[in-house]
């Protein structure tokens, strides 16, 4: 079957506390990618610690292949005992996607998962199991392309409680108004962030509870290759650019820097037309080469585009704000909003000849602009659970 997953998530911290009581884990092995959401007990440090806790013992144990018996055991044993309520408490959900197209499901009280397929919400059964006195529901299923899967926390159905709604959010609601955004959204972030702004807005901006939705969507693959500076030894010219030219119909391209931009065209044989639309008076215009997706400016939009992506890998910074940047049509917004909703693997392709133009000709090329950039950017990527693999030339 050959599918991938578009993966994002979305948190609020409850009203007045600086860190959250829910933690996702995103992870991926050679056959499959993995989402865990855990809520700890309570708000605050405390909630933090045990939701952190949890998500990394899970994750780490599933990657080593350990039986759930086995997570349950080592979550119930490891995690450290409330002195008044005396329990240790963190509900967690787990979702496993297969490259085959086969998905696990495993939830302990947290709210059911959501499952959204041809527009229409799929009933996920019921497959109790008690493990340690735990119950806990176990589900294994096939998804398909164009699938949306979607875990959340209490805070989600608490929404609203007492104040605009009598009894929150109910589940059946929240599930009902997926199905409808999930029909006008094109990307897993833009799902997450919607969800959770109507839970702000039903807590009216001040939460009273740690609050996550996590959003995992069945996708083909999309991976998004990326040019930057020319190689070390001109003679490589045409090697970098046969290997950035790699790839079927699927693949995604993208120049980031002038002279990039002229070794591409003269490689390809094909016109450097340079766009007279200026709308960003800090960045130079956005150029077209014939199969390529996006030529811009090397570093400083390199830099914009890194300052985007670490706000998005914040989090809390992916507000309605940060998407009217992400749209607008100067190159650094551009290559981001490619990067954010239209990548799942990005392959980075980076010239190491020195640019008098921004860097000092006596420091060596691991000091340089370029590869501090390079390096940032492949780290913000990866933390969106994306796979990076960088090439030198």
């Amino acid at each position: 079957m050959g599918v991938t997953v578009d993966v994002a998530y979305k948190s609020l911290n409850k009203f007045s506390e600086v860190l959250c009581g829910d933690k996702v884990e995103l992870l991926h092995t050679d056959d499959s990618n993995i989402m865990i959401l855990a809520d700890g007990m309570g708000s605050g440090v405390k909630a933090n610690i045990l939701a952190t806790m949890t998500s990394k013992i899970l994750g780490t144990m599933f990657l080593n292949g350990a039986t759930l018996e086995e997570c349950v055991e080592t979550i119930v044993e490891t995690l450290p005992v409330c002195q008044v309520r005396q329990i240790a408490y963190s509900t967690f959900s787990i979702l496993q996607v297969f490259h085959n197209g086969d998905a696990y499901l495993v939830e302990f009280d947290n709210p059911g998962c959501i499952f959204i397929r041809d527009g229409s919400l799929v009933p996920i059964p019921h497959s109790m199991r008690v493990i340690r006195d735990k119950k806990i529901n176990e589900y294994r299923f096939r998804v398909k392309k164009g699938d949306a899967l979607i875990l959340l926390s209490d805070g989600t159905i608490h929404a609203g409680v007492g104040q605009l709604l009598n009894f929150g959010w109910l589940w059946e609601d929240v599930a009902s108004y997926a199905v409808k955004q999930y029909r006008l959204t094109i990307s897993a972030v833009r799902l997450a962030n919607a969800l959770c702004r109507a839970c702000d807005e039903l807590y009216q901006y001040r939460p009273g509870d740690d609050t996550t939705v996590a959003v995992m969507r069945v996708i083909d693959s999309k991976p998004v290759h990326l040019m930057t500076g020319p190689p070390k030894d001109p003679e490589d010219d045409l090697c970098m650019v046969k290997d950035f030219l790699t790839g079927d119909d699927t693949t995604k391209r993208i120049v980031c820097g002038g002279t990039s931009a002229n070794i591409v065209s003269r490689t390809m044989e094909k016109k450097l037309t340079v766009s007279l639309d200026y709308y960003d008076p800090d960045l130079p215009p956005v150029a077209y080469i014939d199969g390529i997706e996006l030529v811009t400016e090397g570093v400083l939009t390199l830099n914009r585009v890194l300052k985007l992506l670490k706000r998005y890998v914040k989090n809390e910074s992916v507000t309605e704000e940060f998407f009217l940047e992400l749209d607008k049509p100067n190159g650094a917004s551009m290559v981001a909003k490619m990067i954010i909703e239209d990548c799942t693997e990005l392959k980075l392709y980076v010239g190491k000849a020195i640019n008098s133009a921004y860097q000092n000709p006596g420091l060596p090329f691991d000091l340089g602009i370029r590869q501090n950039l390079v390096e940032q950017l492949k780290h913000a990527v990866e933390e969106m659970g994306k796979t990076v693999t960088v090439a030198y030339y």
